[in-house]
């Protein structure tokens, strides 16, 4: 069968089939039917190409193929193959944004759930290092160095050199990478501080009005500022906040390692009380796009006959995804009261295939006296992918062509949805831009839309 056969040709303008992950069958883990299945696909993607600027994944292909005796895929050792493997940290911007043979197209490509397939063989064979383990236990990490005392040794030793050169020896982790702080007052208890009734709650056709607040383990340990401004501004444009309360990680984390048994246990805790919260009357937001992700498409992939998996995702929400679905209801102030100038904005790739537009861009004009240059490019961060020390000069290159938009954009703030992406940026700029009157670090956009409310 070929395109014309099923009247599906390359460049239409169909939208891509995401297919459910038939994690469950044994064939998924049987080494030589996916290995067959990389050798098919790493075949098709040699003849197109057309991803050779994304990742490292496909420049590690390529580039093995292009020095072997054939110049063809037959001529690259089987090794290679988990190179690339290694190199995909499901951004999934391939399937989204570049590859013409998706499904409904006959060649059914799918490269980034094919590399999750490998992942999970990997984690099947004990393949992952503790410190893999470790750095993808994020809930497990925060809960130890948030404790008070605790929390301010660990961020006084990682501050220093010698404590960030004996991380990298002992771990592996980046001695140059930026890594997070912990904080031991948490997210969740800032944003319960400040949490209030609202005095009428308002739904529309899209929105009740209600949130529940995932605080995400980021937002609860690492950036709990994040959670707070949240709070604060969809209070401000009365929309009752409720924190979810006790939560396990999204599952994002565990996903990319390949450790699909963890990420269902997370499912297990966290799906039944979202659905309690939804039965509530509750709608659903999160302060990190790849959690929201998780739980708009990730899961229901997984999990696709589970009713109760379906429902969460039917009422979860990019923050500003939501925001402007209340602007668009006549719900949203505008009551803004000091202008942000020009903001350069980097869109998260975990936002960009939610494929619901520029929200926080969009939210972010409505601000009088406000410019926003957007950067939709990967900042090269990708979890853990930028600490790790054999990955970190590849997540530099990748997140140079963001870095030097910042640098050169004479912004007064720069800002991304993923914190993680920001601090990423924050490592590649140098000192001209600070020394010129440019930012020094970035900015949340909810932290900057919080400053433009003046509350």
């Amino acid at each position: 069968m070929n395109a014309s056969d099923t009247g599906i040709r390359e460049g239409n303008l169909q939208a891509p089939a995401r297919h459910p992950l038939d994690w469950r069958n044994p064939e998924f883990t049987d080494e030589a039917a996916l290995e067959n299945e990389l050798e098919r696909v790493f075949d098709i993607c040699h003849g197109c190409r057309r991803c050779f600027s994304l990742c490292q994944s496909f420049p590690t292909l390529f580039d093995a193929i292009d020095a072997g005796q054939t110049l063809e895929l037959d001529g690259v050792d089987k090794e290679v193959y988990w190179e690339v493997v290694d190199h995909c940290y499901l951004c999934d911007m391939c399937f989204m944004t570049k590859c013409p043979y998706v499904p409904p197209h006959p060649w059914n490509i799918d490269f980034p759930h094919l590399m999750l397939r490998a992942k999970h063989l990997q984690h099947r064979k004990g393949e992952h290092s503790f410190r893999d383990k470790l750095l993808s236990n994020t809930r497990g990490l925060g809960s130890i160095a948030g404790i008070p005392v605790v929390a301010e040794i660990v961020n006084a030793v990682n501050g220093t050199k010698v404590g960030r050169k004996l991380l990298e020896v002992a771990l592996g982790v980046d001695a140059g990478a930026p890594i997070p702080k912990f904080h031991s007052k948490s997210g969740s208890r800032r944003a319960r501080a400040i949490a209030a009734s609202v005095a009428e709650v308002k739904a529309t056709d899209d929105t009740r009005g209600r949130v529940a607040l995932f605080v995400t383990c980021y937002g609860d340990r690492n950036e709990p500022h994040m959670p707070e401004d949240l709070t604060a501004v969809f209070q401000h444009n009365s929309i009752e906040v409720k924190v979810v309360g006790k939560e396990k990680c999204c599952g994002m984390p565990k996903l990319e390692l390949g450790d699909l048994d963890t990420v269902e246990k997370y499912k297990n805790f966290n799906i039944p009380q979202l659905k309690r919260l939804v039965d509530d009357g509750y709608d659903i937001v999160a302060p990190i796009p790849s959690c929201v992700l998780m739980f708009k498409q990730e899961l229901p992939l997984m999990f696709p006959e589970d009713a109760d998996v379906r429902l969460v995702k039917e009422h979860v929400f990019d923050p500003f995804e939501y925001l402007m679905l209340r602007h668009k209801a006549g719900l949203l102030r505008t009551d803004f009261a000091q202008p942000l100038g020009k903001i350069s904005y980097h869109v998260p790739c975990h936002l960009r295939v939610q494929n619901m537009g520029l929200k926080t861009r969009d939210l972010l004009r409505l601000v009088p006296g406000t410019t926003v240059e957007v950067i939709e490019r990967c900042s090269g961060h990708n979890g853990t992918y930028a600490v790790k020390k054999e990955f970190r000069a590849a997540s530099v290159k990748i997140g140079r062509p963001v870095m030097n938009k910042v640098q050169q954009s004479g912004a007064d703030h720069y800002s991304s949805d993923c914190p993680m992406a920001g601090h990423q940026i924050e490592s590649g700029l140098t000192a001209d831009g600070a020394a010129a009157g440019g930012p020094r670090e970035p900015e949340h956009p909810m932290t900057l839309v919080r400053k433009a409310y003046g509350i």
